[in-house]
């Protein structure tokens, strides 16, 4: 898609990292997305970066290289930080924002599948998620 381009004469201002820096994590977090065989969930972009959505609700992002944002609750959140500090974590701006930080340099596949598991069964629409549920059973 072509990016809107600055006014003539103007420099559009440079983005902290370039989209080809957050591809390979996007791949991988699309294909971990892929691998749990969940309906409904798309490709998107949020706050320009690239993201994933159930039914064009917010489950992720790549918020910079190696840093994905994932929906959970604030319960679930506070364990996970405790629990592996080096792999979840929180900056200011997500405190009290039900959203962890994941290294994914430091998650394995099976965690990050699991994860992204979790926050769809948190933001997918009722409906869905009931007759996913009855499906599982």
């Amino acid at each position: 898609m072509p990016r809107a381009s600055a006014k003539p004469g103007k420099k559009s201002p440079k983005p902290a990292s370039t989209p080809s820096d957050l591809d390979a994590d996007f791949k991988r977090v699309a294909k971990a997305a892929k691998a749990t065989k969940l309906p409904a969930i798309e490709e998107a972009t949020s706050y320009g970066t690239p993201s994933l959505k159930v039914k064009g609700k917010f489950l992720a992002r790549i918020r910079e290289p190696d840093i994905l944002v994932l929906m959970c609750s604030l319960e679930e959140k506070e364990f996970l930080m405790a629990r592996a500090p080096k792999i979840y974590f929180e900056i200011d701006h997500y405190k009290g924002w039900p959203a962890v930080l994941i290294r994914l340099s430091k998650i394995k596949e099976d965690e990050l599948e699991h994860r992204i598991t979790v926050a769809w069964h948190l933001q997918a629409p009722k409906k869905l998620a009931t007759e996913v549920s009855g499906k599982a059973r």
